[in-house]
């Protein structure tokens, strides 16, 4: 029986605190609720959630809510809202239409405000022929810290090579722990809902070479379950997966295996958690063949509506700009609800580039001319150096002014960003970006 709607409430305070990483080891860190990550917050497809946000920071801040197909003006951008003062409050409110996997995080000064601890997990439920013993949200997560637990600040060439590379830490954190041990039973099979929440971080999960199952992308169940030993999670993207059923007494680790994204640091191999396996219980999981069933957009030679290119361009101020279509935090064309987009989009640098849009989900058509390995809704895909993708996405009745970027944070903030408008053409007066919304106080 289908349940009804509800509103479901949370209280949201951004502030500074001591957060304990591991036992001997604490750092000031910025957070929701005085917690990192901030609390979960949980829903059912088709609730209304409500959060309200009070901001004890020392600067202005904002929430994003990544994944979410809400309203633009509560997408938690510097386009559709003012920015939260310190001492204000604001109240977020919008509908749930997906269940799955997706994060809120800071929307503002992100390359300071994240990485000290401001983002969180969101799930969004709904009934299922999928059944679990057991469920984890892992959020993914680095931070680079002195000797003496502080946040690391660097010289001008640093700051330079951070910018150009993405701000990778070597203390790595799952949950907001370090060498986090997780526990599950034997014979016992688990969903992990995988965020990665890093800055710049290429995530290759791996579990020692167990097999595991992925299920879902970005939110959104497959269509089928695919068996994998390793899986590249990329800033900002969302894997669920089934873990299990492993051996009483196994143990194991959850890590990354190297990744070359093109950069001047070295990949490595990061472990992240430590996972035990108790006493064996009883399985009641059933995962069903066939999991969604995802109807095409487009065929794969649907003709381009725009071309994206993700450039970085040589500059006089800052030796090389991170660039769209050669412009930073540049404007790009409107779309019109209910007109199908198809987008090329180009990675034109020699360096790996996550493409996030707001608002919206897609589906790749092509990856470099072929068509991709499986049928996903994504609004997270990584393109490769030189590489080109075709996406498709449908503007629904959600007019306002939107944001595509790479989701490396450092990129973001030095250019590779831009907005558009998707115009009602019911109503085609500009949004503005002025015409803020929510309530402060």
């Amino acid at each position: 029986m289908k349940q009804e709607s509800k509103t479901v409430e949370y209280n949201l305070t951004a502030s500074e605190f001591n957060w304990e990483i591991k036992p001997g080891k604490t750092i000031s860190a910025w957070g929701f609720n005085n917690q990192v990550p901030g609390p979960i917050l949980r829903a059912r497809k088709g609730d209304t959630l409500v959060i309200n946000l009070v901001n004890n920071l020392p600067e202005p801040t904002m929430i994003h809510w990544h994944g979410i197909r809400l309203p633009a003006a509560m997408d938690g951008t510097g386009e559709v809202q003012r920015p939260v003062m310190p001492g204000e409050s604001f109240e977020y409110r919008f509908t749930v239409p997906d269940a799955g996997t997706f994060w809120y995080h800071s929307h503002q000064n992100e390359t300071i405000q994240m990485e000290r601890g401001m983002y969180g997990g969101i799930i969004i439920e709904e009934e299922s022929d999928l059944l679990v013993d057991d469920e984890k949200l892992l959020l993914l997560d680095d931070m680079k810290l002195t000797g003496d637990n502080e946040f690391k600040q660097l010289g001008p060439v640093g700051r330079w090579i951070e910018r150009h590379d993405g701000r990778e830490g070597s203390t790595n954190l799952v949950n907001g722990k370090e060498e986090a041990i997780l526990y599950m039973h034997a014979g016992q099979t688990e969903r992990w809902r995988i965020i990665n929440a890093a800055s710049a971080r290429y995530f290759t999960l791996s579990l020692d070479g167990k097999p595991f199952k992925v299920i879902a992308t970005d939110g959104n169940l497959l269509e089928y379950a695919r068996i994998e030993t390793e899986w590249l999670i990329t800033p900002g993207e969302r894997f669920d997966i089934v873990a299990g059923p492993f051996n009483e007494g196994d143990q194991f680790s959850i890590r990354s295996l190297p990744y070359n994204r093109v950069t001047m640091l070295t990949a490595k191999n990061q472990p992240y958690a430590r996972v035990q396996v108790l006493e064996r219980k009883e399985s009641v999981a059933h995962l069903p063949e066939k999991l969604s069933d995802i109807i095409a957009l487009a065929p794969q030679d649907a003709p381009v509506t725009r071309k994206i290119k993700l450039s970085v361009d040589p500059s006089l101020k800052h030796i090389i700009d991170f660039t769209v279509n050669h412009e930073m935090h540049g404007m790009d064309k409107p779309v019109m609800v209910g007109e199908l987009q198809v987008w090329e989009v180009s990675n034109t640098s020699l360096m790996d580039h996550p493409f996030h849009l707001h608002g919206f989900f897609f589906q790749v058509l092509e990856d470099n001319g072929k068509a991709p390995a499986y049928k996903a809704w994504k609004d997270t895909y990584n393109l490769k150096p030189k590489t080109t993708i075709k996406i498709a996405w449908m503007p629904d009745n959600r007019p306002g002014i939107w944001m595509y970027h790479c989701h490396i944070i450092e990129h973001h903030a030095a250019g590779m960003m831009a907005n558009f408008e998707v115009i009602d053409p019911a109503d085609p007066s500009p949004s503005g970006k002025g015409s803020f919304a929510g309530c402060h106080s």
